[in-house]
């Protein structure tokens, strides 16, 4: 029998990640529209927080899968901030730049360790059980067209 996992910590690391997420896009709103926007008045840019919404249900709902894609997501988001915090553009947006890298860093923790403990509290069995599953799946999609018999063709 597996030991379940601790609940605070199972609770910690998902409110980290749903925080974190939250304040990526209050960030990349705030950035683009008030704060530093690249042209007065707002940019079509603030759009770049739409994708950073999807995965907000599923975090909530505290699904594996979601954790799991939003910890690759993240890292475009931190690629970003990176760029335009060394670029050298104004005070504000250099903030906003940092900011963004230090949410994209506590995301992607957070997410990384949520996994890992809720992997580790599945125990083995689980894991090889979900392995096994992900590979019939990859097989079923690959498995080919059965041969046709040229005996019974007219």
């Amino acid at each position: 029998m597996t030991a379940s996992p601790p609940r605070s910590a199972i609770q910690t690391t998902r409110w980290l990640a749903v925080g974190s997420l939250i304040g990526l896009i209050a960030v990349g709103l705030a950035w683009e529209m008030v704060v530093a926007p690249l042209r007065p008045g707002g940019s079509w840019w603030a759009l770049k927080v739409l994708p950073l919404a999807l995965p907000l249900a599923g975090l909530l709902k505290n699904r594996m899968y979601t954790y799991r894609w939003v910890s690759l997501l993240v890292w475009l988001y931190f690629t970003e901030g990176v760029v335009r915090a060394t670029s050298g553009e104004a005070g504000a947006s250099t903030l906003m730049a940092v900011l963004q890298t230090a949410l994209c860093l506590v995301l992607f923790v957070a997410c990384a360790m949520h996994v890992r403990i809720r992997l580790k509290a599945a125990g083995k069995e689980a894991v090889a059980a979900d392995a096994a599953a992900a590979a019939a799946a990859a097989e079923a999609r690959v498995q080919p067209a059965a041969p046709r018999n040229p005996e019974a063709l007219p």
